[in-house]
């Protein structure tokens, strides 16, 4: 059961391209109330209600600007599902207000902004969500439970692979995309999801990353079409990313690979959902089932959307910090920072972070 059985939540989606049906999907089906949308286009807001059969709902408001949104509206909280350059700074706005927030991928595009969000929603005491929904695959939540109960015994490695396509018809459709005040290049913006799965299953605490980007294929943009790099993880297991919009002729996989000295799996498909590999020295009946794993997704953003919808209203109503933090979404933004930073230095980046933005790549292509 997702929905809330004890009062009715109102929320307002902000931003209506290509992600915030799956937010207004989230929301309906949670039995929420979508008070209002917004969006800078018109055709936006109709497009996605439309999408989602809601077009004729006259209790929906409509707003260009977000700011008149959340001073005139009274709601729960607010799904930002904008350019990823206005995350930080419409997230802010809303905690100030005293709204909690589910933030896309990813929360900021900076150290500071990050900071920011999570040290202004500790003061308000609300609630924030970055949205790593491919948190809550079936696969990936089962492999998660293999880590925390310790059946790899000592981690030795892992690694993500992000092996996609994306032409210029899919960067024209927004021309924010592929810039470093709006978006990042393909780790950034494709592989973060990936990348968050990684660090979490490896123990989230890392010593050091190096990474290398290219400019291959995709002259138009400012920033990478792949990245790869190597991370060094305090707890002595090491890690590769390797992530890109360079294969042809279409999407090929995404795959996190998980190694220990008793256990290896391997969880592929469109979103990391589904086991292609489980075996443990501990040997189960349990992982037969684990191994059938083969969770439907009509496309690469999975079903997790709704689940963090679920556990937004379940913080809000148990006090407690959603299952996907503030922090988790600055540790995610962080691995990203750091390879772009470890490309412009052309040396390893030693974390925590404590400044970096994807403005400091601008002109690393050029």
């Amino acid at each position: 059961m997702y929905f809330s059985e004890v009062r009715k939540y109102e929320v307002c989606i902000n931003g209506c391209g290509r992600i915030s049906t799956n937010h207004i999907k989230a929301a309906v089906n949670n039995k929420l109330e979508i008070v209002a949308v917004c969006d800078v286009i018109a055709q936006k807001m109709e497009e996605v209600l439309e999408k989602n059969g809601l077009e004729k709902d006259e209790t929906i408001a409509r707003y260009a600007d977000y700011k008149e949104m959340i001073e005139k509206e009274n709601i729960d909280f607010v799904s930002v599902a904008t350019e990823s350059g206005l995350h930080a700074q419409i997230a802010i706005d809303c905690i100030e207000k005293g709204l909690h927030v589910i933030i896309e991928k990813p929360i900021a595009m900076s150290i500071q902004d990050a900071d920011r969000i999570i040290e202004c929603a500790k003061m308000k005491g609300v609630k924030v969500c970055a949205c790593h929904q491919n948190r809550f695959n079936i696969a990936v939540q089962k492999l998660r439970q293999a880590v925390e109960s310790g059946r790899f015994g000592k981690l030795s490695h892992g690694s993500i692979h992000v092996r996609w396509n994306r032409n210029e018809d899919y960067y024209k459709q927004a021309t924010w995309r592929g810039t470093w005040a709006q978006d990042g290049g393909a780790l950034m913006n494709q592989c973060i999801h990936g990348i968050d799965l990684l660090r979490w299953m490896l123990g989230d605490e890392v010593d050091e990353v190096y990474g290398v980007t290219r400019q291959h294929f995709h002259k138009y943009l400012d920033a990478e079409d792949v990245g790869m790099a190597v991370i060094k993880f305090k707890n002595g297991a090491v890690a590769t990313i390797e992530g890109t919009t360079n294969v042809y002729p279409q999407n090929l996989e995404e795959t996190l690979c998980i190694f220990g000295e008793n256990g290896t799996v391997k969880i592929g498909g469109k979103a990391t959902n589904n086991v292609e590999v489980w075996d443990f020295a501990d040997a189960s009946e349990s992982d037969d089932e684990a191994r059938n794993i083969q969770e439907f997704a009509n496309n690469v953003y999975g079903n997790g959307h709704t689940s963090v919808f679920a556990d937004m209203i379940d913080s809000i109503e148990k006090d407690r910090e959603p299952y996907i933090n503030g922090e988790a979404g600055k540790r995610a933004l962080e691995m990203v920072l750091a390879v772009y930073k470890s490309q412009k230095t052309g040396e390893p980046v030693k974390l925590p972070l404590s400044e970096f933005s994807t403005m400091d790549m601008v002109g690393e292509f050029d």
